[in-house]
């Protein structure tokens, strides 16, 4: 009878002991698989839809009657064109007047259908046109010369039942940024995909490390100068019910407050509605931080360490036989983000050779492409911000200058002397 109860209790000790090994063996394995399914998940970023920099007017109705449905639909995106350039006008001061079919035609870029109905003979619609920035410019006579903010990260984090998520799964705050129309606004956006490494990289918990090192690094990846996180918390009432959105729009990698607002929808299938609204007011917070100076990127992401003192006299005191390959040490160079018209798209690359061309600069590359508006280049310089302002304006270029960005513009050509009078007879005339 102990025969039977000690072998019993032995046969429960080597199956414990396996179970505990297999449960082991299926951790690591679903690690594993963890990890994998992190990067190569498909499901999580959304491109944004058009960072082409159009101008925009939205919200324009129409209620047009014709013969057949699709001659209505056409007299209506003629009447939205028509309104939307007196609204561009109007806006960018070029007193509301109104132009030929035939020009807008020309100009127009794109209809956004924001709601339609379509009859027989009737076409109801609330319409939005994008304009081309460079030739509705030069009609209006604005060439988008206007300072913008450097090159801005954004990083959309949603809060809902009390888990924060960036790129981790397709959240409705990260499509509303990327369906938001950037063309009007001040604020340079740098949107990701949420592709590849970024839900690696980009989490809720990277907002909250102030660590400028790896900020600084990570700024690089992606081509800005400075980060902006954008906040929404959901607040459902009841299932289907009221959702109440907070919105805060931080900045900086101290994940810095810098105004909230609060709006809520009467069902939970209008969400995508209040996160486009909340996009516009975030665009709107910012451009007014741009515009009173708190937007301002943190002077230590641009920040390099200066060379230890004595690290120069070691390596001249080394005995030359040492030396086996004579090298020149690299000069400290800085990264300067150059601003540039691009009103097709041979100037980019023209503006690329010509900052190529200057003595001391390594590197440099458009990160921001914006065909009819303004792009922005990187530029790796050896040297500071002075001396490469310098250089272009030796080179004929008119340069403003901001903190870590240069907006450069072609000089406009100086006006033919006028031609001497004719002297009398010199023409075969009789004086």
């Amino acid at each position: 009878m102990d025969f039977h109860v000690r072998f019993a209790k032995r046969a429960r000790v080597k199956r414990v002991t396996l179970i505990w090994a297999a449960a082991g063996l299926l951790a690591v394995a679903g690690a594993g698989s963890l990890a994998i399914a992190q990067i190569e998940g498909g499901d999580r970023g959304v491109a944004p839809i058009d960072s082409s920099g159009s101008f925009e007017v939205s919200g324009i109705n129409v209620d047009i009657r014709a013969k057949t449905a699709e001659a209505a639909r056409l007299g209506g995106w003629r009447e939205a064109q028509r309104r939307g350039w007196r609204m561009l006008s109007q806006r960018l001061g070029g007193g509301g007047g109104s132009l030929p079919d035939s020009t807008l035609d020309s100009i127009v870029s794109g209809i956004v259908v924001e709601n339609e109905e379509i009859g027989p003979n009737r076409y109801v619609a609330r319409l939005g046109v994008l304009f081309d920035r460079a030739r509705a410019g030069q009609l209006l006579g604005v060439g988008g010369n206007s300072l913008r903010s450097p090159p801005l990260l954004v990083i959309p984090v949603q809060v809902s039942g009390g888990v924060a998520q960036v790129f981790e799964t397709r959240t409705e705050w990260q499509k509303a940024w990327a369906r938001y129309r950037t063309g009007n606004s001040a604020i340079d956006y740098v949107r990701p995909s949420g592709t590849g490494p970024d839900a690696l990289l980009l989490t809720a918990s990277q907002i909250h490390r102030p660590g400028r090192g790896w900020w600084r690094t990570l700024l690089d990846g992606f081509g800005a100068a400075d980060v902006i996180i954008p906040r929404v918390t959901l607040t459902r009432q009841w299932p289907g019910g009221p959702v109440i959105g907070t919105f805060e729009a931080r900045h900086g990698p101290d994940n810095r407050l810098i105004s909230r607002f609060a709006l809520r929808v009467a069902r939970t299938d209008a969400i995508p509605a209040l996160m486009d609204a909340g996009v516009r007011r975030m665009d709107e917070i910012y451009e007014g931080a741009l515009r009173s100076g708190i937007l301002r990127p943190d002077p230590l992401l641009t920040f390099e360490p200066p060379v230890a003192e004595g690290e120069e006299e070691l390596i001249e005191e080394l005995p030359t036989e040492l030396v086996i390959d004579p090298f020149t040490m690299p000069a400290s160079g800085s990264v300067i983000s150059i601003q540039f018209d691009t009103p097709n798209v041979s100037s980019v690359s023209a503006g690329e050779a010509a900052l190529r061309g200057i003595p001391g600069v390594r590197s440099a590359a458009t990160t921001s492409l914006a065909l009819g508006g303004t792009s922005v280049m990187r530029v790796q310089y050896d040297g500071g911000q002075p001396g490469l302002a310098a250089a272009l304006t030796a080179r004929g270029w008119q340069v403003q200058a901001g903190e870590g960005v240069l907006r450069i513009t072609r000089a406009a050509p100086a006006a033919p002397p006028p031609a001497p009078p004719a002297e009398p007879g010199a023409d075969g005339a009789e004086p």
